[in-house]
């Protein structure tokens, strides 16, 4: 007996949708998905599209029109519930555009709930296009099948993080002078918590002296070598 090809197939696209999915609801793709889903995926009538609103969580949807300039698709059922995004920051000094834009990537890939840009005295750049870092994170959250985007903050420097720093959020901070070993204290402090990673020349020392002096921070280290940002 042949066996029965998986459905929807891994094969099919994936696209985070701005609107709330029910079953049996029409979605139409405009500007950047439609070109997407017609003229790089091909897409036809019938063919599966994975969609997911950031709300309700995976919804299977059959492709129903495809024109020009929109691709009309129907909501079928759900696949999967919105994934728990644990309570987790990542607080990263900006670096050159093609270096934050791994960072994002990697960020969003790895499941981190929230991003917070940070600005310092040794950044090569001190600032962030919104849009364009939202949509890294989208597509890094297609691509890796997760069913929640992690929020992107406003970008702040670091001296107005530590002073507006919220009560109870432990902030790990990646000392290359090092620290706790990073999974003993992980595993010692429970509960929400951010990390912060410095830029390519690192924390200076009045900046490093500040966040140690921080009353939520602790200190860890990485392991004996220091990661190229």
């Amino acid at each position: 007996m042949p066996a029965v090809p998986a459905w929807p197939p891994k094969s099919a696209p994936r696209l985070f949708v701005e609107t709330p999915l029910s079953e049996g609801q029409r979605v139409e793709s405009e500007g950047g998905q439609a070109h997407y889903l017609g003229k790089v995926m091909r897409v036809a009538p019938g063919d599966a599209v994975v969609l997911c609103d950031d709300v309700t969580g995976e919804w299977l949807a059959q492709v129903a029109e495809v024109g020009k300039r929109a691709v009309v698709l129907e909501v079928e059922r759900q696949l999967r519930a919105r994934e728990d995004v644990p309570d987790f920051w990542l607080c990263a000094a900006l670096l050159k555009k093609p270096n934050f834009d791994l960072v994002l990537e990697k960020a969003t890939e790895l499941g981190v709930g929230r991003v917070v840009p940070l600005v310092t005295r040794r950044c090569v750049a001190d600032k962030l296009n919104p849009e364009r870092a939202r949509t890294i994170m989208v597509e890094a959250a297609e691509q890796c099948a997760r069913t929640a985007l992690p929020v992107l903050g406003e970008t702040v420097k670091l001296d107005a993080l530590l002073r507006d720093w919220p009560e109870g959020r432990v902030l790990f901070f990646a000392d290359e002078n090092g620290g706790e070993p990073v999974a003993e204290a992980f595993a010692a402090h429970k509960g929400p918590a951010a990390l912060l990673v410095g830029p390519e020349g690192g924390f200076d020392e009045a900046e490093r002296a500040a966040v140690r002096a921080h009353p939520a921070a602790v200190a860890i280290s990485l392991g004996p070598r220091i990661l190229r940002a």
